[in-house]
């Protein structure tokens, strides 16, 4: 049975309205089409949806038990339109975008709120990736965008544009570690503590360090083993500020903690819709 979206909108907005002529008003319709359009529905269901004894209208039982889903209906009418909308202006349904620890989670949020705001439909998703691991993740296509500390080098296929905001991470160590009480330190002194030390899936081998070394592939697992005082590791400040329930202290060593340049970067081999060049002037243009 087809219902038609005018007799819809005319039934919810004399609810709305408390009677046809503030329906008119709001729809900018003559009293006698509101009328017409209720009629019709009531027509095509069946039933009455209004009580007619009365100078104001007053839904009838069926009238009350089908509102809700007359409204669930004017609703899915309005997303399909949205869709048909975003496939004609050629919005992607879908932005996976790779992202670095080192990228403050205050901006990331700002981020979100605004792409919600302007893509409500557009499905969004995160993956959390350093250095090789989201090179990998956008010349497979698993990714559209990457947001990725500065490389030295990048595969030709990578496009990148430099981020004003910056990352900043320092070396860290628990509370309760003697080293932690003196008032200066420089790196020898660590060689006697194990490191803990990012792996990405895709390196080959870690770069290792003198002395013992465990790895994890993110940082929000290191700074959990460094809290649990297997040893240090250096870590993004904003993360430890965040996280770090101030059960870290950092290290007072020369040249740290040490500021990191951002970069977004995505694959010339793949087509970028609206929403990902929204988001890539979004970064690029964003401030600390």
């Amino acid at each position: 049975m087809y219902y038609s979206p005018e007799s819809l909108e005319a039934f919810v907005q004399s609810v709305a309205s408390g009677s046809f002529s503030g329906a008119a008003r709001a729809l900018r319709k003559s009293q006698s089409t509101i009328s017409v359009a209720v009629s019709s529905l009531e027509d095509h269901l069946g039933f009455a949806l209004f009580e007619r004894t009365s100078r104001h209208l007053m839904l009838t039982e069926e009238g009350r038990r089908v509102l809700a889903q007359v409204r669930e209906i004017l609703a899915a009418n309005q997303r399909l339109d949205d869709v048909a909308l975003r496939l004609a202006q050629g919005i992607e349904p879908r932005v996976t975008l790779a992202i670095s620890d080192h990228w403050p989670a205050g901006h990331h949020d700002r981020l979100l709120s605004q792409f919600a705001e302007k893509f409500s439909e557009v499905e969004f998703e995160c993956l959390i990736a350093e250095n090789e691991d989201v090179i990998e993740l956008l010349k497979s296509g698993r990714a559209q965008l990457g947001l990725i500390t500065k490389q030295p080098h990048l595969p030709t296929e990578l496009v990148s544009r430099s981020l004003a905001i910056s990352g900043h991470t320092g070396i860290y160590l628990a509370n309760d570690h003697p080293l932690c009480q003196q008032a200066t330190l420089t790196l020898d002194d660590l060689k006697g503590v194990r490191q803990l030390q990012l792996n990405t899936w895709s390196r080959a081998g870690i770069q290792r360090s003198e002395g013992l070394v465990w790895s994890a592939s993110s940082y929000i697992l290191l700074l959990d083993m460094a809290q649990q005082g297997f040893g240090w590791a250096k870590l993004p400040c904003w993360m430890v500020d965040y996280f770090g329930n101030e059960s870290l202290t950092l290290l007072p060593l020369a040249g740290w903690p040490q500021k990191l340049n951002l970069d977004i970067i995505w694959s010339a081999r793949h087509t970028l819709g609206p929403a990902c060049l929204w988001m890539i002037d979004q970064l690029t243009t964003a401030k600390d």
